[in-house]
């Protein structure tokens, strides 16, 4: 099993990260603030307008060590990788694949089927742990339409009614995400999805996880020798990570979703930790995206019984172990593409 390292979040915009023999150095002024051996991290992930020098862009290349860049909104800038690895037969079988409708459809309801019953699961578990606070006719009601909505997805046909029935699954779990806010309601709400930018808080929280998610689930994928950027139900655009995209959507309700709720009913965070730029999009300062990073990492740590290895693992490891898995498939190793159920 691959071990669990840690990522390294820069999050001052003055901040300059460099090299010293085979050690990260962060300085902000030209003082070092922080240092850490390039083997004891997997990636680096800079928020704002951060400087990277050559030497150590070539040493996290050589070491296979991924430097992210994204701005303060946490949208995707560019990210430095070292050369193309893995299996170029498992590349040519998945490209394959994905040209073939059928096949990608397969797969694609896979991903929607893990989608659509964890989203359910989360609101089980509002209804078991919250019951007497939240409106459970309501909850109750949007369960049983993501039923119907999962007997769909074994109907589909092909990606445009997957992505049909996708949508519409995402519209009906959100409408009741905001019976599941219990505190800080005034300031933390979901009336709808939206994103670039996001418009209010609880949007601008779920953006900044699902592109932490985007970037462990990505750097599984390159791990097992797949390709991030060639999809089967998100289909080609340059300088889209289609593949990603789709292996994040089983794992968006329980690594993302839960944690953000979390943050909130607990009052890890508030509300004064957000602020509205001239644009409208509403972005966390320096201390509340430490705070959401800190609890990132520390969830990473917890450990679950994987449902399909039925192994225990970190729930960091789960975009690898969905990853492996997904290879293991595309190799003819499994007569289908297991996804990650919350138990």
């Amino acid at each position: 099993m691959r071990k669990l390292l840690n990522v390294l979040y820069v999050t001052t915009p003055e901040s300059y990260i460099a090299c010293d023999n085979e050690n990260v150095v962060v300085r902000v002024e030209n003082k070092e603030k922080f240092r850490i051996p390039i083997h004891n991290i997997e990636g680096i992930i800079c928020f704002g307008y951060t400087g990277a020098s050559p030497a150590l862009m070539s040493l996290c290349a050589e070491k296979g060590v991924a430097i992210s860049f994204l701005n303060e909104y946490g949208k995707f800038l560019a990210r430095v990788t070292g050369s193309v690895t893995g299996n170029v037969l498992l590349r040519r079988t998945q490209c394959r694949v994905a040209d073939n409708n059928e096949e990608a459809t397969k797969i694609a309801i896979n991903f929607i089927i893990g989608k659509v019953t964890n989203c359910r699961t989360v609101l089980q578990r509002a209804l078991r742990d919250h019951g007497a606070t939240i409106n459970t006719k309501k909850i109750t009601q949007v369960i049983d339409k993501l039923s119907g909505e999962f007997l769909r997805l074994k109907r589909c046909k092909g990606l445009d009614e997957i992505r049909g029935v996708e949508g519409e699954a995402a519209r009906i779990y959100f409408s009741a995400f905001n019976d599941l806010i219990l505190y800080q309601k005034e300031s933390f709400y979901l009336h709808q999805r939206n994103r670039r930018p996001p418009l209010d808080n609880m949007n601008a929280l779920l953006s900044f996880l699902y592109t932490l998610l985007a970037h462990d689930v990505e750097a599984a994928l390159e791990t097992v020798g797949l390709d991030p950027y060639v999809g089967f139900l998100h289909r080609d655009r340059p300088g889209r990570t289609g593949l990603a995209l789709d292996l994040m959507e089983e794992l968006r309700p329980y690594m993302a979703d839960r944690l953000a709720l979390s943050l909130v009913n607990r009052r890890q965070i508030s509300p004064a930790g957000f602020y509205a730029k001239e644009s409208g999009g509403v972005v966390m300062d320096n201390d509340t995206r430490k705070e959401v990073l800190t609890a990132w990492q520390k969830r990473k740590q917890e450990e679950i019984t994987h449902p399909f290895i039925n192994e225990k693992i970190k729930i960091g490891l789960i975009p690898y172990v969905q990853a492996m898995l997904l290879a293991r498939f595309l190799r003819g190793d499994l007569d289908g593409y297991p996804p990650f159920f919350w138990r």
